[in-house]
């Protein structure tokens, strides 16, 4: 398994890591993705841990904190061998405090967290959203103490703005807090709006990106396909109303393209798919998730070889789309000598 740094942090994690939003399936969202109980939690984290995966990744409201209990028992034991990442700040209970980025919040989810999870401290803590209600001078301040306590050790966002993002590292910088190293950020080939913001300003303030999501929600596993309807056992018959929408010629085009090479390279698309996404600037970790051991190491089966450059444009070419305002001209080369793009 390669080792990436997670941001400018000094600190390293697999290529590839582990969600665990299968873990417990409780509601309607999360029994849709899976209901992977402590025994079957076990097994999947034994292969993870043969193959050299060891970033483990939960959120409190997966499954209403099951996931974290399971997590936390599934690796009881052998703490030191794994990274633990979670994401507190959506609801999370009744309490009309249960919610939100206050420094009563973060410190009480904080600590929640550490129970459900069965251990002192958190490698990777970030937060689920953004809080608009909270001064982010606070929000920083509390994050800080949760490091400078020893209950967390790295800190990072998730679904952010650029701007959010921006104005916290600003905060962290002005007082000398902790700052964000890692953005959990969805991107796929049928996702790459991250790339028209967010991965310039990982690039410029050290933020390595931990992606979600990596197969577009479900679209990119192999099981659909041009011409034929959605299969039978597709999560998106359950889920699609919560995901990213793709529109579907965008969808086949990809898909289209993906088969193909797919059949070069002698792999499968969801091994495609995620190769191209290790290709990435700023991608330090790609999360994977499986409901059971033939998804896992199909997923884990992603690594170990590369995509040639000519493949890579390919998928470059059938996945492009023209970026919103602002950010359009740099793409279309009318500034291409002084603003190099990205992708």
């Amino acid at each position: 398994m390669e080792y990436r740094y997670l941001g400018r942090s000094g600190f390293k994690v697999p290529a590839l890591g582990f969600g665990a939003g299968t873990f417990g399936g409780k509601g309607p969202l999360f029994s849709a993705w899976g209901n992977t109980d402590v025994e079957q939690a076990k097994r999947l984290i034994d292969i993870c841990l043969d193959a050299g995966v060891n970033l483990f990744d939960s959120a409190d409201v997966y499954s209403d904190g099951a996931s974290e209990a399971i997590l936390g028992a599934a690796i009881k034991g052998r703490r030191d061998r794994v990274i633990v990442s979670t994401k507190l700040s959506l609801r999370s209970g009744e309490d009309a405090n249960d919610v939100g980025s206050s420094r009563h919040h973060l410190i009480r989810a904080t600590e929640r967290a550490l129970k459900r999870l069965g251990t002192d401290y958190i490698d990777v803590l970030q937060l689920h959203h953004f809080d608009a209600m909270t001064p982010v001078e606070e929000v920083m301040s509390a994050l800080d103490d949760l490091v400078r306590a020893g209950k967390v050790r790295f800190l990072g966002a998730s679904n952010f703005s650029g701007w959010q993002l921006m104005k916290s590292q600003s905060v962290a910088e002005r007082y000398g807090y902790a700052r964000f190293v890692a953005n959990q950020t969805y991107y796929s080939l049928v996702g790459r709006d991250y790339e028209w913001e967010l991965m310039p300003l990982g690039q410029d303030q050290g933020l390595g990106a931990l992606v979600w999501s990596p197969l577009g929600w479900g679209r990119l596993t192999g099981k659909i396909r041009r011409g034929q309807p959605l299969p039978a056992g597709s999560r998106l018959h359950e889920t699609e109303g919560f995901a990213p929408p793709v529109p579907n010629e965008r969808l086949y085009r990809v898909l289209d393209v993906l088969f193909e090479i797919a059949d070069e390279v002698g792999k499968s698309v969801p091994q495609v798919a995620i190769n191209w996404l290790l290709r990435r600037p700023t991608v330090s970790s790609v999360l994977v998730g499986a409901r059971d051991e033939t998804q896992l190491r199909q997923n884990l089966g992603a690594v170990g070889w590369r995509l040639d450059e000519s493949q890579v444009a390919r998928l470059d070419v059938a996945s492009a789309v023209t970026p919103p305002y602002p950010y359009y001209p740099y793409w279309n080369g009318q500034f291409a000598e002084r603003n190099p793009p990205l992708v």
